[in-house]
């Protein structure tokens, strides 16, 4: 479960339901075989096979009373909701902590205030949970955050379909156990992804990998975490879709490739950010610029995705972001089976 890791601180198409808008709803078991814990999957019908659809991810935002500039930074925070606004996404990815106490109404109003052009653009949003959601009180924390998200009408957990991505979404803060119900609700995603799914994204908030940094001082990751990755990695051999799990908890950026799967930590939406004081040699990210407040833009077009990570260059000055990390996959050609071949071209970044 969602329940942070010690801390060390360091300082500085089946069965279609119903609801036409703003996505329909379609039973999980797409491929006709029976599914435990069924819970629907999102479909959003204005994205079509093929197209293509530009998404942005990122988290750790913290949303607050502006005045509150411990353990988030209000002006990054409110500059990057804007920037994310004028970048227009079809959909927005959250990797979790969005507001700074989830069981406060007003966090959630500052939220509002600060991502309206995001609903005047109509992002969709795609969120995960954090521990922030459900700090000050489990119950009080999730019916703020299923009101605040009605797009995904009131699942803690959920998959949404969007063209040819497939979006899951987890719940960090319920049992994710191979015999909880999330669990199995997860393994049976796996085992039914849509045919028409070149990339499937996977959304939790605590990292399924990190740097070495975090696995000694912090836990990270932890076994729920670690347990869904070899879920995850089990299965692989009967998936065609490339995968992207987005998790955040770390305010920082790191990124990772591990039997063809790619493991981003994106953590640096306005929270207080974490020095990673060394890097793995896991981590294809090496730039020791700090802090790293960030977002990623996601383009896919012709069956290729194109993933570029946009750094704030100075965030006591001009609000200006500059390009510090760029990956890109390919989908995977109908009809193949893994091993995928190894046609993502990765750049290492050591500005």
């Amino acid at each position: 479960m969602c329940k942070p890791p010690t801390q060390v601180k360091i300082s500085s198409l089946s069965l279609i339901a119903v609801f036409l808008l703003p996505g329909i709803l379609l039973d999980t078991a797409i491929a006709g075989a029976p599914v435990p814990d069924t819970k629907p999957t999102l479909v959003f019908p204005q994205f079509v096979p093929g197209k293509p659809i530009r998404l942005v991810a990122y988290g750790d935002t913290r949303f607050t009373d502006p005045s509150v500039t411990m353990g988030t930074n209000p002006r990054v925070r409110k500059w990057l909701a804007e920037k994310i606004a004028d970048e227009s996404p079809d959909a927005l990815l959250l990797t979790g902590d969005t507001p700074f106490t989830g069981a406060k109404a007003e966090d959630w109003d500052d939220f509002q205030k600060e991502t309206a052009g995001w609903r005047a653009h109509g992002i969709i949003q795609l969120p995960t949970t954090g521990n922030h959601e459900v700090k000050g009180g489990w119950a009080e924390g999730m019916a703020n955050y299923l009101a605040n998200f009605p797009v995904i009408q009131k699942h803690s957990y959920y998959s949404a379909l969007l063209g040819s991505v497939e979006v899951i979404s987890l719940d960090c803060n319920e049992p994710t156990g191979a015999s909880s119900a999330q669990g199995r609700w997860f393994a049976a995603q796996l085992g039914h992804v849509p045919p028409q799914v070149e990339f499937l994204f996977i959304l939790y908030h605590l990292p399924w990998m990190a740097d070495r940094q975090s696995q000694i001082f912090v836990g990270i990751p932890t076994g729920d975490a670690v347990g869904l990755r070899n879920m995850l990695e089990a299965r692989l051999g009967n998936i065609h879709a490339r995968i992207i799990v987005f998790n955040g908890h770390i305010h920082n950026y790191e990124r990772f490739e591990r039997r063809g799967v790619e493991y981003v930590v994106t953590g640096g939406g306005g929270a207080e950010p974490y020095p990673l004081l060394f890097r793995g040699r896991s981590d294809l990210y090496r730039d020791t610029g700090f802090p790293v407040y960030h977002y990623l833009t996601l383009e896919i077009a012709n069956h290729q995705l194109h993933a570029v990570m946009w750094k704030v260059k100075d965030p006591d000055g001009d609000a200006t972001v500059e390009k510090k990390d760029e990956f890109m996959l390919m989908a995977t050609a109908p009809g193949t089976s893994k091993p995928r071949p190894p046609s993502k071209k990765s750049k290492r970044h050591s500005q």
